[in-house]
């Protein structure tokens, strides 16, 4: 019997890796014999850097950069010697938790992004894989590209700056001190988005408000953007103005399509890309998925559910775990999912639950339990 297993981190007690682990673990105490493989697991937010560097067997990489604010940050990415892979979160350099309270849309920025890349490039990668949910940025992705060596300028000639108060005044754009490199740079974005970058279901209306965007700031932001494109189209040669995506993390996704030729995918596909997902389910009979709490939600495309719909292709039969059960949890049934259980065996505190060598212990147990469940009526 072949058993692919793939896990969402339970987070605050295991990761994806430790979680899959401990399933593999459950597995062979009953049936030693089985090929059971693990892969890491993560749908493009929070945690997918992680996930993809301890799968895959990378090293994390952290750089000081200057953050949404300009004040220095220690951002951290992962690095795939191997392959000269970088794995990256926008959020690491411009996140909108980094900021806190003190919103500042005009002046946020993602030149740190762009720091962050350069020194990926620098170390050899020229393949990327990059998160950009959770921006406090609503600046086009202009800080970025200033940080890889565009230029942007008013009527001039003066560099206009690298927030979004700067848009209005972009004129023209040189190209000529890009980093040469990044012609050779290959850039997958994990964007679950589909938001034009300007008017009404654009950046700035949509996800402005989130990141400090008032009402009285909202038109003028939205023109400038729009301004930022029409410079872009003239001077680039792209016209990304109404491509799905363009519109997230406050317009880094037209930055990436417009200058950097980037593939946005939504982020479980692009994941289960990077692991190679697809070739590993060949042949599998069971398939082990699953997060720290399955409800409704998880059926409406959350990781689990996308290994599910994949392991189904294949013809395997899945089986998800988690902390807890949600009342509409039923409808992952409907979505691929065969048979979900807790792994709780006896009522304790919410702590007590999360510590990660009693979730461990709870996820090999109740793995035992199926294996057991499953030979019996083989």
């Amino acid at each position: 019997m072949k058993v692919v297993i793939a896990i969402d981190s339970l987070k605050g007690s295991l990761t994806s890796m430790e979680a899959g682990r401990a399933i593999k673990e459950g597995i062979l105490n009953v049936l030693p014999e089985t090929e059971v493989i693990v892969k890491p697991l993560a749908d493009g937010g929070e945690g997918t850097t992680e996930a993809l560097v301890e799968g895959l067997g990378g090293e994390m990489v952290y750089v000081d950069v200057h953050g949404p604010l300009e004040t220095p940050v220690k951002a951290g990415y992962g690095l795939i010697q191997e392959t000269g892979t970088a794995i990256m979160e926008m959020a690491a350099a411009a996140g909108i938790i980094i900021v806190g309270k003190d919103k500042r849309p005009l002046d946020a920025t993602t030149y740190g992004v762009g720091e962050m890349i350069k020194d990926a490039i620098q170390r050899g990668c020229r393949n990327f894989i990059i998160g950009i949910g959770g921006s406090a940025t609503n600046d086009g992705g202009i800080g970025m590209l200033t940080a890889l060596g565009y230029e942007f300028l008013d009527k001039d000639g003066k560099a206009v700056g690298i927030g979004a108060g700067a848009l209005k005044d972009v004129a023209s754009i040189k190209a000529d001190n890009a980093v040469p490199e990044l012609k050779e740079c290959n850039f997958k974005i994990a964007c679950d988005v589909t938001n034009p970058l300007c008017g009404t279901n654009g950046a700035t209306y949509i996800y402005g408000p989130q990141k400090g965007v008032t009402e009285d700031m909202r038109d003028d932001l939205d023109a400038a953007m729009a301004n930022y494109a029409a410079v872009t189209k003239e001077c680039i040669g792209t016209d990304h103005l109404n491509s799905e995506g363009a519109g997230a993390a406050g317009g880094l996704g037209f930055a990436f399509l417009s200058y950097l030729a980037a593939d946005l995918q939504p982020g479980i596909e692009l994941v289960l890309d990077a692991v190679e997902m697809e070739k590993t389910m060949e042949g599998a009979d069971l398939v082990f998925t699953g997060e720290g709490r399955l409800d409704y939600q998880t059926a409406m495309g959350k990781a689990p559910v996308g290994i599910a719909k994949l392991a189904k292709k294949h013809g395997a039969k899945v089986i998800a775990l988690a902390g807890a059960i949600i009342e509409g949890a039923e409808k992952c049934n409907e979505n691929g999912i065969d048979a979900f259980f807790p792994i709780l065996r006896k009522v304790v505190t919410l702590d007590e639950a999360m510590e990660a060598e009693t979730a461990k212990q709870n996820m090999i147990k109740t793995t035992e339990q199926i294996i057991r469940l499953v030979a019996a009526v083989k």
